[in-house]
């Protein structure tokens, strides 16, 4: 549990060391248990962070908020998703929009991350990363599973350390 949070953090910290303006988007149903994970961290970001950070409820339609997100001029996009990669409940991963086209992730939603990522980063100069978090159950409900609500804490935690975020 302290080595996923410590290298998530790390992995953050580097990605976001350079950043300006930061789009942090969660996507996700909120009655489908686990894959509301991306809206929840958001959620709880709000009011901590900085005012170069643009917190984005995408709920289960990213595509709906391309024009805000263009309009902010961020230099880095963060997308938060559940996906089902293979790993155990809550486990994290962050990877280049590059990665889905050979990274087994499969998500829940209408348009294909892949293709929201590729027309962001034609209309933006911004770099974009997917923050993707496996759950331990899509079904129909409400609330997060214990392992999924703890990795959620964690990166809320791991988001809060970056400097460049702190509000």
């Amino acid at each position: 549990m302290a080595d996923r949070k410590s290298k998530i953090k790390k992995e953050l910290n580097a990605w976001l060391s350079d950043a300006k303006k930061v789009v942090i988007a969660g996507i996700g149903n909120p009655i489908r248990t686990d894959d509301f994970v991306g809206t929840k961290i958001v959620q709880d970001l709000r009011g901590k962070v900085s005012e170069n950070v643009y917190l984005i409820e995408c709920e289960t339609v990213p595509e709906n908020f391309i024009q805000k997100i263009i309009d902010f001029d961020p230099t880095h996009i963060l997308l938060i998703d559940a996906a089902i990669l293979g790993l155990k409940p809550g486990d994290s991963r962050l990877i280049k929009p590059e990665q889905l086209a050979t990274f087994p992730a499969f998500s829940t939603h209408a348009l294909p991350l892949r293709i929201f990522c590729e027309y962001l980063s034609k209309t933006t100069k911004a770099e974009i990363a997917l923050l993707l978090v496996e759950p331990k159950k899509a079904d129909f409900g409400e609330g997060l599973t214990p392992e999924v609500e703890a990795s959620a804490r964690d990166i809320v935690g791991a988001l809060l350390s970056v400097s460049c975020l702190k509000g």
